[in-house]
């Protein structure tokens, strides 16, 4: 098996790579998440224009796609940075306490609420369904099985479980849940 690093491509595709201090690409990263800076609102849809662009090398590729997007270099980076100067304020504001408070959020709070979901669903689907509901053991839970409705058993996963690759392969029903502003949404297949 050969191994092309990430390094490599950059250098053998576009003959010069950018070297970035520690944690800059993740920072950068996140900045562009949050500000939303290459979304294709602001710099197109690249990964259709790659396709219709009838150059071949990177030089070509650079002056196509600024020919017909001036700005969008410029507008993606304006958004960027002005989300790297709210994060430099906000990582400013971090102290002792606010990283414990959140470790508790995450680790007690979180995770308490997460698992109670699962109870919340099932009263919900069952009391719908005039049944008795309970939740899994741990032996039902290692075979993919988060509680029963009634005595069938049935999965809980969020909604984003349905777009994830895992070698997971569940047996029962699924019930999917989508925490929104308003509460839980909830989905179930036919054979619950």
């Amino acid at each position: 098996m050969l191994k092309i690093s990430n390094k490599e491509l950059i250098e053998y595709l576009v003959d010069e790579s950018v070297d970035f201090p520690i944690y800059v690409r993740r920072i950068l990263n996140l900045a562009n998440q949050i500000s939303q800076g290459t979304r294709p609102k602001v710099v197109g849809k690249v990964t259709e224009l790659i396709q219709d662009f009838p150059g071949k090398t990177y030089e070509e590729w650079e002056r196509w796609y600024l020919a017909g997007h001036p700005n969008a270099i410029k507008n993606a980076s304006d958004k960027i940075e002005n989300m790297v100067i709210q994060l430099k304020e906000a990582i400013n504001k971090i102290d002792r306490q606010m990283i414990e408070n959140w470790v508790e959020d995450l680790t007690l709070k979180k995770t308490f609420i997460g698992l109670r979901f699962q109870e919340a669903i099932l009263k919900k689907v069952a009391s719908l369904e005039n049944k008795s509901y309970h939740l899994a053991t741990a032996e039902e839970e290692s075979k993919g099985i988060d509680g029963f409705i009634g005595d069938k058993p049935v999965s809980i996963k969020p909604v984003t479980y349905k777009t994830q690759i895992l070698p997971e392969v569940i047996t029962v029903p699924v019930i999917f849940y989508e925490k929104t502003k308003q509460g839980l949404m909830i989905e179930g297949e036919d054979k619950i």
